[in-house]
């Protein structure tokens, strides 16, 4: 399971809409590595609109929650609303975010191109 959603939580959900602040807080108690990285380049976007992180999971299990929560759209969307950003991802942690102001650049284009991708890949994170 991705996410260890509270009983409370989950009565919500199935009675009708759940706001955004108790959906991200369900993400930051549930995949608490993912949160720290997404929430660190959130947080440390320079003027440019960008920050990105380079540092690999220390282990599979930090892995896996950073792909949980970039490849599921709710969640990388939550927290897209809530750090204001827009994401985006490559290889198993190379994450960015991007101010909306920046999403319209040369380096955001450059990061989610396909040449970015080739350029950003290495035999050590061939499994990843």
């Amino acid at each position: 399971m991705s996410l260890d959603v509270p009983a409370d939580l989950l009565a919500r959900a199935e009675a009708g809409a759940v706001d955004d602040a108790d959906f991200v807080a369900v993400v930051r108690d549930s995949l608490p590595y993912a949160w720290e990285v997404i929430s660190s380049v959130a947080t440390s976007v320079d003027a440019s609109g960008f920050a990105d992180n380079e540092v690999p999971p220390p282990s599979e299990t930090e892995r896996g929650q950073l792909l949980r929560a970039l490849a599921s759209d709710a969640i990388r969307g939550g927290l897209e609303r809530h750090f204001g950003v827009k994401l985006a991802f490559q290889n198993c942690h190379r994450v960015a975010a991007f101010t909306p102001s920046a999403v319209d650049s040369d380096r955001y284009r450059a990061f989610i191109s396909p040449r970015g991708q080739l350029l950003n890949q290495s035999p050590e994170l061939r499994d990843c």
